[in-house]
């Protein structure tokens, strides 16, 4: 096994905002309290301390108890459940979509960095307890993002109709997806246990909730992750002061508002992740998940007959909490809220817009989290690494758009060096010259001097094209390996990570894999991951 890692902004597929960041600029202190050092831990902890009553540590025990009933658990987990209990017990919190069977690889690398931090957390800090968690995204109501999984090139659908949070949604129809996956696998000793975890999962639990929490507690249970379901009456009634702000007073809407504006003002010019809603609830009872939106002190639940007054909707909150769903903006608000939590691990989008967030926090009184962006990993396997040897391709050569590497392979291939640069120099050089006399003659020439670079630059450069595309054709061979291990490694020529199902690698590594992964992955380096098997 080898491990290289390369700093994110080398890779080419992570933004500027998110690079910038990691790299501590200055201008972007402003948006967090604790960038994520081991050694910043100390003062969330001594915040949370202070902040987290022992009324709601009671209340998310007894709900998680109630929510683990019927699930077979670890030690590890039951450790971690009750200590859950414990004033010097802390978590670490990672959050994402109940995806068909994991979705993309990078749901195994944010539990996984969020299992890594814990055990780091615990090494510095000793005398306390530190407890992985993975919020499960069940009010989400996003069906498409989430209703697929790919596997070796092909997407496998739930097709189904649906409306509502996912998390309620039964589980029929989904022997046609397994039948289908079952088939793909074929019959070895990984495949028949992949099968056998789908089935298990999808076949014989009712709802994607508990089809979720059963898959990723038979992943992740003996490492001690505890699996948490938000869309719960009692943990919501924790938010009630919270949402009374948002919805009548649209603090979240004022503090969001001006932490975009901020942003925007920066000269790196930064896109924003997202912009905040008068309103930042959701209406949710029977199949509805619909924006609540204020018109003239009536409030009406969007595509629907539903309408409040002020007194209405505030009795409506406090005696049914569970019928008010967070968005994007408050939901990272309820997490604080009903969690002892010091660090939030998500993807570079999820970084961002928490980084809009700091603000509202502070006007709502709920620390703030250290905010760690998901360890980011290629995985190579043996075979693979044996091609790319025998091609000469080094990670970095696999990093590069394929124009650029397919044009950098041919020149090293071929001895002929089809690079034009030198004659450039010499043409811009002897431009310069050009330049001057008409400066020194007559300046109306200085367009037409202009115009006749411009002319002998294109035409080097479509005479390099053109000779470039000669040698691929002679090398067609070489180059159509060379292609066809990148877009393997970069299916779409994107990320791994973003496209390729847990189940691809397993077939591989079998049970190796996310112990592999464990040892492999440190969630405070900072860097990408590039992991040869």
């Amino acid at each position: 096994m080898n491990i290289d890692h390369l700093a994110f902004d080398r890779t080419g597929y992570f933004t500027e905002f998110i690079c910038d960041y990691l790299a501590e600029k200055s201008s972007l202190k402003s948006l967090y309290n604790s960038f994520p050092k081991l050694e910043n831990f100390e003062a969330r902890i001594a915040e949370k301390v202070t902040h987290f009553p022992d009324a709601n540590r009671e209340i998310l025990y007894n709900r998680l108890r109630i929510q683990y009933k019927d699930v077979v658990i670890s030690g590890e987990t039951e450790s971690h459940l009750k200590k859950l209990k414990e004033p010097i017990t802390f978590t670490v919190v990672t959050g994402h979509q109940l995806n068909l069977f994991t979705g993309p690889l990078y749901f195994l690398y944010k539990i996984i960095s969020t299992i890594n931090l814990t055990k780091d957390l615990k090494k510095a800090y000793p005398k306390y307890n530190f407890v992985p968690v993975y919020w499960m995204a069940t009010e989400d109501h996003d069906f498409e993002e989430i209703n697929y999984f790919n596997f070796k090139g092909k997407k496998l659908q739930w097709n189904r109709d649906a409306a509502g949070a996912v998390g309620p949604l039964k589980t029929s129809g989904l022997e046609d997806v397994f039948e289908a996956f079952a088939n793909a696998l074929g019959s070895s000793a990984n495949a028949e246990r992949l099968k056998a975890l789908f089935r298990s999962a999808y076949l014989e639990h009712g709802t994607l909730t508990e089809a979720t929490r059963y898959l990723a507690n038979e992943l992740f249970g003996a490492y001690g992750l505890v699996i948490l379901d938000g869309d719960d009456a009692h943990l919501k009634k924790l938010l009630v002061p919270y949402a009374q702000k948002d919805i009548f007073e649209n603090l979240s809407f004022e503090k969001v508002s001006e932490t975009v504006a901020e942003i925007e003002e920066l000269p790196e010019k930064y896109g924003i992740q997202v912009n905040p809603r008068e309103i930042n609830y959701f209406y949710l009872k029977d199949g509805l998940r619909e924006r609540i939106i204020e018109q003239e002190s009536t409030y009406f639940i969007d595509n629907s007959e539903l309408r409040f007054s002020k007194d209405e909707l505030a009795k409506e909150l406090d005696r049914h909490p569970e019928r008010f769903s967070p968005n994007v903006i408050a939901r990272p608000l309820y997490q604080e809220v009903i969690l002892p939590n010091l660090c939030y691990i998500g993807g570079g989008g999820e970084i961002a817009y928490w980084l809009q967030l700091k603000s509202m926090f502070e006007a709502m009184e709920v620390p703030f989290p250290v905010l760690l962006p998901r360890n980011s990993v290629l995985v190579i396997t043996e075979k693979q690494s044996k091609k790319l040897q025998k091609m000469n391709l080094s990670v970095a050569d696999v990093f590069l758009k394929q124009s650029s590497l397919i044009n950098k392979k041919i020149r090293e291939i071929s001895n002929i060096d089809i690079d034009f640069s030198p004659q450039k120099t010499l043409l811009e050089a002897q431009f310069k010259a050009l330049y001057d006399l008409a400066e020194q003659t007559d300046k109306s020439f200085l367009g037409a001097v202009k115009a006749q670079e411009v002319k002998q630059k294109k035409g080097l450069e479509n005479l390099e094209k053109r000779l470039l595309r000669a040698q691929k054709r002679k090398l067609e061979d070489q180059v159509q390996r060379m292609t066809e291990i990148q877009n393997t490694l970069f299916p779409g020529q994107s990320l791994q990570e973003r496209h390729l199902n847990f189940s691809e690698l397993y077939l591989e590594l079998g049970e190796d894999l996310i112990p592999t992964l464990i040892k492999t992955l440190e969630p405070l380096r900072l860097e990408f991951t590039v992991l040869e098997t």
